[in-house]
Formats: structure tokens, C-alpha cells, sequence
């Protein structure tokens, strides 16, 4: 086939339109530059500008009255309360209202800065080479002059009802925070330093829910007591009897070296806090012959005829000693509460 036969499209290249193509490839993404900058209406109407400031600034607003509206809320609606909303149907007045108000309060301070950046701080896009982590005398200045320059190009200082009212808003959102510390749980005040004990109060049996007498306690048996008027099916039987709970053992009064046990205790019958000091397991394990008491849990051991003294193992302090003695039917009662916290140590500790 000649070449007067093939087709145009089909003909090689001629050798300069060979060089152009190789030239175009070896730069085949040209730089197109940065768009020319389109001014906003705020740029070029200062009264377009006044309406996006009072409009951050209504948001910024919203965002504070939210905020006393979840303060407000927390104190005005009960724990228990029952609401129906539509359309969630029946929710607690409390968690609905918090939910609403903290929402509306960080979502408007999202939206006034989203506003604000879009309609009223610059939108110039500037293109910048990069450079050496590293950075020269000359880049800090120039990163210094760009944070000045932003921040004039921000209105910041010259757009004070933005600048006060976003102050408000973000001193106010973080009272939400010290609010919801309070709803942690109730203040403990002294009930970790007191129990049930008191003068004149009796010692039940726990096995038999009898009162215990001087004679139901043999020299070297271990008998475990609650604190009269105590009732199994109480609400609150556990918390109470995890501070009150006694271990009662007869000693003989020559035996007992602490003075002050001695002087507590009623013809050798002794009565310590059945709450380890160590972190607050049941004591159960009494050796008769020793007078040592073992805790299941870690091995702290006691000795009961010593004050109930740590002989061993990780426990900080003593057992603390209740101070027993007769009463008129010829029960046996306690003479006052516990005079030191019971169980592990606690920060109000001494």
C-alpha cells in the first residue's frame, strides 16, 4: 500500500510535532493558580456585616440563657418526675430538660463561630510554600505578622457585642460541668463516721435474733451481733450492718493485755467491728487458743486479746472496740457508738 493510500489520522507524527508532545508531557499539570477572591455581601455592606454580628451575637445569647435554663432545671424538676413529650412518649422531665438545654447551649455556640467565620472574618484564600520544620527568625516573624493579621481581618477587637457576648457564653457553659458534679451521688458528711450503735441499745444475736446475755457466751467461742431495732428486711440492712456488725468474744480478764480493752469489755466478753480495716471484708476465722482473728480475703490478722492490733498482713489500723456492758434485764448493751470510723481508712481519718 502506497502512502498515498493510508489515511491522514494514520500518518506518523511529523519529527517538531514529536518534540512539542514530548515537551507538554514532561509538565503534564500545569499550575492553574488560585480563583479570583468573590466578595461577600458583608464585605462591601457594612449593614450586611451589622446583621451577621447581631446574629452570632443572638446566637451567643441563646447559648448563655440555655445554660441558666439547664441550672434552672436541675433545681426545679424531681428526680422522679414523668413527663409526656410527643413524640418520645413518657420521659423524665429532669433528663429531657438537661438534654435540651446543654444541647442548645453547645450547638449555638457552634453555630455563632461557623457564622462568624463565614460572614464576617476573611476568606482571602492565600497560597503558601512550605518550608523547613525548622523554623528561621524570618518565619516566626511572618507567622506572628500572619496572627496579627488574622486577627485584625477577625474584627475581634473591632466587633465588641461578638467578642462580649461569645465570652459569656463560654464562662457559662462550664457551670453545666460543676452542676453535674453535685448529682455524683449524696454527700457522705459523717455517715461513714457513725453506725447504729448508741448508749443503751442491745446486742441481737445473729443467729438466734435473740438479745444476747453474759451467759450465751462461752470463754473461746466467737458470736457474731447486730444492733437492736436492725431488721433483716430493711431497705437499707446492708449498708447498716456492714458498719455495724460485732464479733463477740469472751476472754479471760487475766488474759486481755490492752487496759482498755479490758475496761470495755464485760467480765472478759469483748465486742470489736466485725469490718476488716483493710478494705472492709467480713472477719469470721477466730483462732481460740491465740485470741487471733483472720481476715478470709488478704490474711490481715488481729489480735483480740491486744487491743485487736494488725500482727499481720496489709491492714493499716486496729479493729475498732465497742464499749459493752449489763443492762437491767441482764442483757448485754452497748455503752455508745464506735469511737473511730470502722473498716478501711478513709481521707477524714483523725
Amino acid at each position: 500500500m502506497s502512502s498515498q493510500e493510508i489515511p491522514e489520522e494514520n500518518l506518523p507524527a511529523e519529527q517538531g510535532t514529536a518534540h512539542t508532545a514530548v515537551g507538554v508531557a514532561d509538565d503534564p499539570f500545569a499550575d492553574p493558580g488560585l480563583p479570583a477572591h468573590r466578595p461577600r455581601i458583608q464585605d462591601i455592606d457594612e449593614r450586611a456585616a451589622k446583621r451577621s454580628e447581631r446574629t452570632v451575637a443572638l446566637l451567643f445569647l441563646l447559648s448563655m440563657v440555655a445554660t441558666v435554663g439547664f441550672i434552672a432545671s436541675y433545681v426545679i424538676f424531681p428526680v422522679d418526675k414523668i413527663v409526656y413529650i410527643w413524640p418520645f412518649g413518657h420521659v423524665s422531665a429532669l433528663n429531657f430538660s438537661l438534654g435540651l438545654t446543654l444541647g442548645v447551649a453547645l450547638f449555638t455556640i457552634g453555630a455563632g463561630a461557623v457564622h462568624w467565620a463565614r460572614t464576617l472574618m476573611s476568606d482571602v484564600e492565600v497560597a503558601d510554600d512550605r518550608h523547613a520544620i525548622a523554623a528561621e527568625p524570618e518565619v516566626k516573624a511572618k507567622v506572628l505578622a500572619d496572627f496579627a493579621a488574622g486577627a485584625e481581618e477577625s474584627a475581634f477587637g473591632r466587633r465588641k457585642l461578638i467578642r462580649n457576648t461569645m465570652f459569656g457564653a463560654l464562662a457559662l457553659v462550664p457551670l453545666s460541668g460543676v452542676v453535674l458534679l453535685r448529682d455524683l451521688g449524696p454527700l457522705p458528711e459523717k455517715k461513714l463516721r457513725n453506725t447504729l450503735w448508741a448508749k443503751g441499745k442491745q446486742l441481737i444475736n445473729m443467729n438466734t435474733m435473740e438479745p444476747l446475755r453474759p451467759e450465751d457466751v462461752a470463754v473461746g467461742s466467737l458470736t457474731f451481733a447486730m444492733p437492736e431495732g436492725l431488721e433483716e428486711d430493711a431497705h437499707d440492712f446492708q449498708t447498716q450492718i456492714a458498719k455495724a456488725a460485732l464479733m463477740i468474744i469472751r476472754i479471760q480478764p487475766e488474759n486481755i493485755k490492752d487496759k482498755r480493752e479490758r475496761e470495755w469489755a464485760h467480765e472478759g466478753i469483748v465486742a470489736f467491728s466485725k469490718i476488716c480495716t483493710h478494705v472492709g471484708c467480713p472477719i469470721s476465722l477466730y483462732e481460740q487458743q491465740t485470741h487471733h482473728v483472720l481476715c478470709p480475703c488478704h490474711q490481715s490478722t488481729f489480735d483480740l486479746s491486744d487491743g485487736a492490733r494488725v500482727i499481720f498482713g496489709p491492714a493499716g489500723h486496729a479493729l475498732p472496740q465497742l464499749r459493752i456492758g449489763v443492762n437491767a434485764e441482764g442483757n448485754l448493751e452497748a455503752l455508745g457508738d464506735f469511737e473511730e470510723p470502722v473498716g478501711p481508712a478513709f481521707w477524714e481519718r483523725g
